[in-house]
């Protein structure tokens, strides 16, 4: 009681608040730790809305649960200011300067055919150092995940059957079953549902070598009539977002790469600008959506991957600390945080070897490798934005050679 006196929200109209917010989204620069640490300096450190240890206690829940964690805990000081009402606007305060930005950025690429000449040349370039970040945020994400012999196994086995072409509805729910099962002390059925899973994946993959196109049937083509299954692919990497944006990588590379609509080269540009914008990484879907479906298409799957950040804070508030503390839960959240990790990898060794068909392979591979170790070199939070304009620099660069 003696917190909810000494630290509570000032006063303030709906408007205000919104206000509040669409600044800290104009400033959101330097991705989701850069982004959190702006929050917490202003309004827990300055004008002290909470105290510093509810909000580390929020940001362990935002993290343990599927979405942009900076995200989730606007929608959540919001409610704590104002009610769902005011989640909501402090939710799209927040996100709102970025998805303008990443729909001008969009319309632009495709209206003056940026990905050709010598701007493509500086995109091929970007595109390596985005192969060297995804690979960055596998180790990192996997190093706060991956943390007993348990969830390393679940991750390994997870990027395996990712490479042998499993969907997701296979891996995830195995991932969470087997270590809730270990958790609570039955490993001989964690064993036998993971034998179990292995043959779905190995029958999975031998079914579809006779028709390697099945991932396109009854999927239309791309446009603005396609904007429903958009949807759905933002609402699935909305839900299944563990850990940071990069998680949310293979479902939506999956959906639309898998599908046709897009190529790796338009997919890594989005993620490219995501990267540079002061805005949640996870925008990267808005540039995709957009290429597509136009602008329905990038409403259709940033609504989809935004709809879950604002359910769970708005649904649940009073309860979310109570609920992801619950043992059962939190195992099976940890394993498909593990299984998540394993198909990240996945990705990037995929996205890795297809550096191998660019228009000059070695030095795609060395923008690549520079970039990789550039990012275990330095922690600092601009580095990404300054080493993929340092990567598009070397790509024109090999370009005019």
């Amino acid at each position: 009681m003696a917190e909810d006196v000494e630290f509570r929200p000032p006063d303030m109209s709906y408007p205000a608040l919104f206000l509040r917010f669409l600044r800290f989204g104009v400033l959101a620069f330097g991705g989701p730790v850069a982004q959190i640490a702006m929050v917490r300096r202003e309004l827990v450190e300055q004008e002290r809305w909470i105290s510093g240890a509810r909000f580390n206690r929020l940001l362990a829940v935002m993290q343990a649960l599927p979405g942009p964690e900076a995200h989730e805990l606007c929608v959540h000081l919001g409610i704590h200011a104002r009610g769902r009402l005011g989640g909501l606007l402090a939710g799209l305060g927040f996100m709102l300067p970025g998805f303008a930005l990443m729909l001008l950025a969009a319309w632009a690429y495709f209206r003056f055919d940026v990905d050709r000449g010598l701007a493509g040349a500086a995109l091929i370039g970007a595109q390596a150092a985005v192969v060297a970040l995804i690979v960055r945020a596998a180790h990192r994400i996997g190093a706060h995940v991956l943390i007993d012999r348990g969830l390393w196994t679940i991750g390994v086995a997870a990027g395996a059957a990712t490479l042998l072409g499993a969907p997701f509805w296979i891996i995830l729910p195995a991932g969470a079953a087997i270590h809730a099962l270990v958790r609570t002390g039955r490993r001989g059925a964690a064993a036998l549902l993971l034998v179990v899973s292995a043959v779905m994946v190995v029958i999975w993959f031998f079914a579809q070598q006779p028709a390697t196109t099945a991932a396109t049937a009854g999927a239309p083509p791309p446009g603005e009539g396609s904007w429903p299954l958009l949807f759905v692919s933002g609402l699935k990497a909305g839900l299944l977002t563990f850990g940071g944006a990069y998680t949310a990588i293979p479902f939506l590379r999956q959906d639309l790469v898998g599908r046709g609509w897009l190529g790796d080269g338009t997919f890594l540009d989005g993620v490219a600008v995501s990267n540079i914008l002061p805005a949640p990484l996870i925008m990267f879907a808005t540039f995709s959506g957009y290429a597509v479906g136009g602008l329905p298409g990038a409403v259709a799957i940033t609504a989809g991957v935004f709809l879950p950040a604002f359910a769970f804070s708005m649904i649940f508030y009073d309860r979310l600390e109570a609920v992801v503390s619950e043992p059962r839960i939190r195992a099976a959240l940890d394993g498909v945080a593990a299984a998540v990790v394993g198909l990240i990898a996945a990705t990037a060794i995929s996205l890795a070897a297809g550096l191998t068909g660019s228009p000059h392979p070695p030095a795609s591979v060395m923008i690549a490798g520079a970039a990789l170790a550039a990012l275990y070199l330095t922690k600092n939070r601009y580095a990404p934005p300054v080493l993929l304009l340092l990567a598009g620099l070397a790509g024109l660069g090999v370009a005019l050679v």
